[in-house]
Formats: C-alpha cells, sequence, structure tokens
C-alpha cells in the first residue's frame, strides 16, 4: 500500500495520539511522509472530512491529496478539507460568517485592490482636511498595504512596525492610521475582506465560544511548510487543537526564508513546547551528495536557536561545494561567467548548467554579462532584463540617438508623455 519508507518516516506515518512536529530536512522526503500520514489515518478509519490539510499553495494540497488517494484507495480529493489557509478561510466563512455579522455575498479583495482602497481612503481625507496632496512625500499605496499588513499578521502596534520596518514613514505615523480606519470603515460598510481579514475572522470565529461548537469539527490537523506560518495562522492552529484535533506539522526551521512576508520560524521552534509535542526528524537526505550536505552542516550549525539534525545521505560523493568571494555584484557576474565557459570547455553543454538567483531581479547584471560574451541563455520566471518596460524605455531613447529614422524607437518614446496615446503618437 504505501512506498518504501525509512524508519524516520514510518515513525511519523503510524503516529498516534499525541501532537507531533516533523521537522524534515531538505531533501528528506517530507511530501511523501505527509501524504502517507493522511492514506494512513483514512486506512485507520479516520473519515476523511474530519482531516484538516493546510498548505501555502493550491499546487501542494493538490498534490498531497492526489498521492494520499492514490495510497488509501479511497474518496479523498472530494472530502478532505484541503487548501491553503486562507482558501479554508473563505470557505468556513462563506458557511459560518453570518455568526460575525458578515453577508454569505462578501467579496475579497486581492493586494492590489487593498492598495487602491488605501489610497482612495488617504486622498479623500486629505481633501477632507484641506491637505495638499503634493505637500511632501507620502508612502506609496503598496508600501501602505505591506504596513498594514505586517501591523495584522505579527499583531506588532503600528509605531513599533514603523520604527523597525519603515523608519522613513515614521513621521506619517498618524496619517497612517487615519488611513488604515477609513480603510477597515469602508470594508465593512461594503462587506469586503482582505486577505488578512480572511485569517483575522477566521480566527475569531475558532476562538468564540459562542461560534466554535457551530463549526466544522476535525479531528486531525495536518500542515505543511510550517516554518512559514505567521502569528495569526498559529494562532488558529492552536484553537483547533483546544477544539479536539490532533495537529501534525511539516517543517524545517532552516529553510524559514519568508519573513518578509511575516511568517515567523519562532512557530516551528516553540512548536514542541506550545503543543506538547512528539518530535520526529527526518535526516536522511535523497537528492545531494555527502560534499554538499556536510557544508549545509556546518552552514546550520552556526543558527543561534535551532532544531537538532545532521543531515546525510547514501549516495557517493562528489565534488565540494566551492565559496567564491566577489568585490560586488559586476564581479560576481564576470565569475559564474567564466565558471559556465569553463565547464563549457570541459565539455559540459550549456544546457545542463543552471545559475539559481533569489529572486527574477538579480539576475540583471548577470544578464549583460552574459550578453556581453555572447552566452546564450534562457531565463525562467520573470522578465529578461532587456525585456522589461524600463530598460526597453531607454533603449528607445538610445536607439533615436543612434539612428534618427527609427520609426518603432520614436512611437514608444512619445508615448510616455503624458497625454499622447497610440493616435496622437502616430501622427
Amino acid at each position: 500500500m504505501f512506498p518504501a519508507l525509512t524508519d524516520e518516516q514510518r515513525a511519523a506515518v503510524d503516529h498516534d495520539g499525541n501532537h507531533l512536529l516533523i521537522v524534515a530536512g531538505a531533501g528528506s522526503g517530507k511530501t511523501t511522509t505527509l501524504a502517507s500520514r493522511l492514506a494512513a489515518l483514512v486506512a485507520r478509519g479516520v473519515a476523511p472530512e474530519r482531516i484538516l490539510l493546510l498548505t501555502f499553495s493550491r499546487r501542494a494540497a493538490a498534490e498531497l491529496i492526489r498521492r494520499a488517494e492514490a495510497l488509501a484507495g479511497h474518496d479523498v480529493s472530494r472530502r478532505v478539507w484541503g487548501g491553503t489557509f486562507h482558501a479554508v478561510a473563505n470557505r468556513v466563512l462563506r458557511r459560518h460568517g453570518s455568526l460575525l455579522g458578515l453577508a454569505a455575498d462578501f467579496t475579497v479583495f486581492d493586494q492590489a485592490d487593498a492598495a487602491d482602497l488605501l489610497a482612495l481612503v488617504r486622498a479623500e481625507l486629505q481633501a477632507r482636511d484641506g491637505l495638499a496632496v503634493t505637500e511632501r512625500r507620502r508612502a506609496k499605496k503598496d508600501t501602505m498595504a505591506a504596513i498594514l499588513s505586517r501591523v495584522v499578521n505579527t499583531a506588532t502596534p503600528l509605531s513599533k512596525v514603523l520604527h523597525e520596518t519603515y523608519p522613513w514613514c515614521a513621521q506619517e505615523q498618524s496619517e497612517l492610521k487615519a488611513a488604515f480606519e477609513a480603510y477597515t470603515a469602508r470594508k465593512r460598510a461594503t462587506s469586503v475582506l482582505d486577505y488578512d481579514d480572511l485569517l483575522l475572522c477566521w480566527s475569531a470565529l475558532v476562538r468564540s465560544p459562542a461560534a466554535a461548537p457551530r463549526l466544522e469539527r476535525f479531528d486531525h490537523v495536518l500542515i505543511d511548510e510550517y516554518q512559514d506560518t505567521n502569528a495569526i495562522q498559529a494562532e488558529i492552529v492552536a484553537a483547533l487543537a483546544d477544539g479536539g484535533a490532533t495537529v501534525t506539522a511539516v517543517g524545517d526551521d532552516a529553510q524559514a526564508i519568508y519573513g518578509f512576508r511575516n511568517a515567523t520560524p519562532r512557530n516551528i521552534l516553540e512548536f514542541p513546547d506550545r503543543f506538547g509535542s512528539d518530535v520526529v526528524v527526518l535526516d536522511r537526505n535523497h537528492r545531494s551528495t555527502p560534499s554538499i550536505l556536510a557544508t549545509t552542516n556546518a552552514v546550520i550549525a552556526e543558527a543561534a536557536r535551532r532544531h537538532e539534525k545532521v543531515l546525510w545521505s547514501t549516495r557517493d560523493d562528489g565534488p565540494r561545494p566551492a565559496l567564491v568571494t566577489c568585490a560586488d555584484e559586476g564581479a560576481q557576474s564576470a565569475a559564474v561567467c567564466e565558471r559556465v565557459l569553463e565547464q563549457f570547455e570541459r565539455g559540459v553543454p550549456l544546457r545542463h548548467q543552471a545559475v539559481l538567483f533569489r529572486a527574477a531581479h538579480h539576475s540583471d547584471l548577470l544578464e549583460l554579462e552574459l550578453g556581453a560574451r555572447r552566452i546564450p541563455y534562457v531565463k525562467y520566471g520573470g522578465l529578461r532584463f532587456t525585456e522589461a518596460a524600463h530598460v526597453k524605455d531607454f533603449l528607445a531613447a538610445a536607439r533615436i540617438v543612434a539612428n534618427p529614422a527609427d520609426e518603432l524607437a520614436w512611437f514608444r518614446l512619445i508615448r510616455l508623455h503624458e497625454g499622447i496615446g497610440p493616435v496622437l503618437a502616430r501622427r
């Protein structure tokens, strides 16, 4: 029924009774383990509709449920409650939001909508108070939305968030506070929730002594990537546990990289104490060589707080990783290109080489260096540097300097001026 599991994976899959934290090191088969545990719970007689699976993407939830259904042989996909925190919150509030005074037909703002409404209410407040919009530079609407989201998701006062994370906006504290209050009032008046409201309202429901008994009851709650939860999500999980659910959390404190999204690794570090849980550590890596894992273990060991684990592998060893120190990003790009060409000269095709980076814009200088050295490449994720709108605008100006008869460059550049659209630009 189940795939071949290591002893540690089997211990996690068969665990019974207490809350469980599965500390899953990189490449240790956490998806296999979590899917197998879900299937094992169904095989033991737990009703699928009494299982809640929380993930950080719809694709992850669908994949876990698909694997579990293949293992369990039951109709799991249509009965297990599975999805992201926000998707499940939306489903719960559609059913029970009236207990909080929510209309059943409420709509949900995305992040862009939230930023637009914040800009609108701020402008209205400025007009009401007779303030000039251009009196001084103010936080952009996306920054306002990010500030409010951090306040909500970390349960931190606005003054502290501004001081620690957005110091350049500290002088706007009173204006921001007024805008946030107006924004909240406008949402209430128009039956609208934003993404953060979904979590806040779900948390309020499960924490309400009057509402909790009327909500769906879960015997088991399984959570993927627990290191990426924020304070509100951890409160929701704790409330579900107080309601009788056994919680299984899977994650790795060493892979907690979403602090900029208000996630906190404290949740996974404090899980055993907060929930009184058992802990199973998955430390066998199925992907990497011992040399790579030795480097990884050395880096992880420097963390001030961590769950103890030493990753290991039965794979044959390979070349040792190299740490290359460069003076700046330009030197880094040159070093990468030199390494690519060196490997190419040794017979490694370009299509068998890859350069990884954290965000799409981190490749800008590398792309320029690759172009200068005439090294062909394919970029996955985001536009090529030379395809970005602002870069094409600049290049259009440069092309006109080089060739004043370049009609397409003129057409692009003229349209950058306010009040000039395609028709006037073409004329």
